[in-house]
């Protein structure tokens, strides 16, 4: 099977965090990973403009397949929510605007499909990143969410390729029965 790019993004108004992977179905390669920032001192627009057009410079350079984007959570801060709600709407709009496929994932999902638990801790995701991407280096923060997006869709598209070809097979069985 060919290796597949995807690209893992961590929403964020200041910091939107991006990690790019290949998954050959088996094997995770890191590419590349940073992180598209805004600058605080303008106003939500012309940051949200800033993140859109940095995202899609990424998207350009690093050309990924798919593209997978952390839910939104809801912090005890409407504005705050809000605001992140919208710089999550940038996130999935410049891969969409690029014509890949996005995905969505729960933050307690990614850490669970990283982790092994629903409430790891910042830390343990890097750690785990590090240890499933070792040329990925140092990574932390939001880059390392981002990766961790990343190898939570593929482990997850992995997944769902076998039940489909399981599916398939169970379907061929009962056409020839």
């Amino acid at each position: 099977m060919p290796a597949t790019r995807m690209i893992g993004i961590d929403p964020g108004l200041q910091h939107t965090g991006w990690g790019l992977i290949e998954s050959d179905g088996v094997h995770l390669a890191h590419i590349a990973h940073g992180s598209v920032d805004s600058d605080a001192h303008l106003d939500l627009a012309e940051r949200l403009r800033q993140l859109y057009l940095r995202l899609s410079d990424v998207l350009h350079e690093w050309k990924p397949a798919e593209a997978a984007v952390e839910e939104t959570f809801v912090n005890k801060n409407p504005s705050s929510t809000l605001k992140l709600g919208q710089a999550r709407g940038i996130a999935m709009l410049a891969p969409a605007m690029a014509g890949l496929p996005v995905f969505e994932y729960t933050p307690n999902l990614i850490k669970k499909s990283v982790v092994g638990t629903g409430h790891a801790q910042k830390q343990q995701i890097a750690l785990m990143v590090r240890t499933l991407l070792p040329k990925a280096g140092s990574v932390t923060g939001d880059a390392a969410d981002a990766l961790a997006v990343a190898i939570c869709h593929a482990h997850h598209r992995q997944s769902e390729r076998l039940i489909g070809a399981a599916v398939a097979a169970q379907a061929i069985r009962e056409a020839g029965a």
